[in-house]
C-alpha cells in the first residue's frame, strides 16, 4: 500500500495542465471494438484505471501502438472473443468500473458480450440495469451466472426501438448507444446522459460513420448503420481535475494558472466555486486564480438562507467535485449545505476532516452541513487513509493546506484518477514524497 507524505502550509505558484479526461477515457477506448479500421486517440491519461482498460483490449486481440505521451492507435481486426470467457477475464474484469462498456460494442459488432461484475470505487452501490435493459429491448438475452457474477448478453440481429431509460445514466447511454449504432433501424433514447464526454463519444462515432442526431441533448435518434470505419480522436482535459485545481488554489491561496481547460465544456464548475467566494478570472482558455490573501466568502440565497450545493445529472454539477468543494468550505467564511444525492457513501472521509479540526455536521450518509474557519484557525496535519478517488484528492488538498506533516496512505486510489500527481504538484511548490 502506497503513502504520500505531505508537509502543508506552502503557498504554490505556477502552471498546471490538466490531463486527459478519465471518464471520457473509458468509453472512447472501448469504442474501438466497434471497428476493424485504424483509430487514433489523442490525450489518453496515463492513470491506473485506463491503462487496465487498454491492457484488457490488448488481451481481447486489439493491436495497439503508442505514438507518444498520451497518442495511441488501436485497431480491432482480429479479435479473441475466447478470452471472454476465460478466468484472467473474469479478474481483470472486475477490477474496474469502466469495463461494463465494452459490452456494447461486443455486442454490435459481433453478438455477444460478457462481463464480471465490476468494482471499482467504494461509494455505495451503483445499478447495471440501465446498461442491461437497454440491451434487451434492442432484442439481446440477458443471462447471469450467480455463482461467477458473471453478466453476459448475446443476440443473433439487433433492432432499432424507443427506450425511456430509467435514469439517465453515462456508462449506461455510452453502452446503449455503442450497441444501437449498428442495430437495423432506428433507437430513440430519451433521458438520455448529455455530458460533455458522452457528447465526444457520439461525435467520434458519427466521424466513424455513425448517424446520430440530438446531441447534447437527452433525446438521441440513431440510425443504424452496417459497418463503421477508423478515425482520430483527442479527448477534452479532465474536468474533475480542473475543478480539483480550483480547489487546491483556494484552500493554500496560491495564485494558479490552470492550462488550456476547455471554458466551454465545463458547464456549473465556474459558477459554483464562485459561490464560495473563490475568484475565477477567464484568461482565453485558461483558468487563473489569484492569491486568496484575505480568504473566501460563501454566498448565502437571496432569501438570506444557507446555500445548499448539490449534485445532479448534467447540466447539473457534477457529484465527482462535491467532496472538493466540501473541503474548499472548510475554510470558507460562512456556512454550506453539502448535499450528495447520487451516491450513498461519498460523504463518509469526512470523519477524516473533522479529525484535522474541520467543522463538519454530517446530518446523514447525503448531506454534510460545513462550518467555514475562514483561515482563523489552520487544518492540523494527521495519518489518513484514501477510500476512493475523489476523497483521496480532497484529502490530499486538506493536507497540502494544514499545519504540519500528513500521511496519506493507500494512494493507489488516487493513482487511479490522477496522473503522476505527486511530481506535477512537486513543480508547482508543494511539498510532497512518495514513500
Amino acid at each position: 500500500m502506497g503513502t504520500f507524505r505531505i508537509e502543508g502550509g506552502h503557498q504554490l505558484q505556477g502552471e498546471i495542465t490538466p490531463q486527459g479526461a478519465k471518464n471520457e477515457a473509458l468509453q472512447i477506448l472501448c469504442a474501438v471494438l466497434l471497428s476493424e479500421e485504424k483509430i487514433t486517440i489523442n490525450n489518453i491519461p496515463d492513470i491506473v484505471d485506463v491503462n487496465k482498460l487498454i491492457a484488457l483490449l490488448e488481451d481481447l486481440g486489439v493491436k495497439i501502438q503508442k505514438k507518444g505521451k498520451g497518442s495511441y492507435t488501436f485497431k480491432a481486426d482480429d479479435i479473441n472473443l475466447e478470452y471472454l470467457q476465460s478466468t484472467k477475464f473474469k479478474e481483470d474484469g472486475r477490477g474496474l468500473r469502466g469495463s461494463i462498456m465494452l459490452v456494447g460494442p461486443l455486442l454490435a459488432r459481433f453478438g455477444k458480450g460478457y462481463i464480471p461484475k465490476p468494482g471499482g470505487d467504494k461509494i455505495g452501490r451503483r445499478r447495471l440495469d440501465t446498461h442491461f435493459e437497454g440491451f434487451i429491448k434492442l432484442g439481446a438475452k440477458f443471462r447471469y451466472n450467480k455463482e461467477e457474477y458473471f453478466y453476459g448478453v448475446e443476440a443473433e440481429k439487433l433492432t432499432g426501438t424507443h427506450m425511456l431509460l430509467d435514469e439517465a445514466s453515462v456508462t449506461g447511454t455510452a453502452n446503449i448507444v455503442m450497441a444501437a449504432v449498428m442495430a437495423e433501424g432506428t433507437t430513440t433514447i430519451y433521458n438520455a446522459a448529455c455530458e460533455p464526454y458522452l457528447q465526444q463519444l457520439c461525435k467520434m462515432l458519427n466521424r466513424m460513420g455513425a448517424k446520430i442526431s440530438g446531441i447534447g441533448s437527452n433525446l438521441l435518434t440513431i440510425e443504424g448503420v452496417k459497418v463503421l470505419g477508423g478515425t482520430e480522436h483527442t479527448m477534452l482535459p479532465d474536468m474533475i481535475e480542473i475543478g480539483s485545481w480550483i480547489g487546491l488554489a483556494a484552500m493554500t491561496r496560491s495564485e494558479l494558472t490552470i492550462k488550456n481547460v476547455s471554458w466551454d465544456d465545463l458547464g456549473q464548475i465556474p459558477a459554483v466555486f464562485r459561490k464560495l467566494g473563490i475568484t475565477i478570472e477567464r484568461k482565453n482558455d485558461d483558468i487563473f486564480i489569484p492569491k486568496h490573501e484575505k480568504g473566501y466568502q460563501i454566498q448565502n440565497f437571496i432569501d438570506g438562507s444557507i446555500l445548499t450545493i448539490a449534485d445532479a445529472p448534467w447540466p447539473g454539477f457534477t457529484p465527482d467535485l462535491l467532496s472538493i468543494v466540501l473541503v474548499v468550505a472548510t475554510q470558507a467564511k460562512g456556512e454550506v449545505l453539502i448535499h450528495q444525492k447520487m451516491f450513498e457513501s461519498r460523504l463518509f472521509f469526512v470523519d477524516k476532516l473533522i479529525d484535522m479540526g474541520a467543522k463538519i455536521i454530517l446530518c446523514d450518509p447525503h448531506r454534510a452541513t460545513v462550518i467555514g474557519h475562514d483561515f482563523k484557525s489552520t487544518l492540523k496535519a494527521t495519518t489518513m487513509t484514501s477510500p476512493d478517488i475523489r476523497a483521496g484528492i480532497s484529502l490530499l488538498i486538506a493536507a497540502l493546506s494544514a499545519k504540519g506533516t500528513s500521511t496519506i496512505h493507500n494512494i493507489e486510489q488516487i493513482d487511479r484518477g490522477y496522473e503522476n500527481i505527486d511530481e506535477r504538484l512537486r513543480a508547482i511548490g508543494a511539498h510532497i514524497v512518495r514513500v
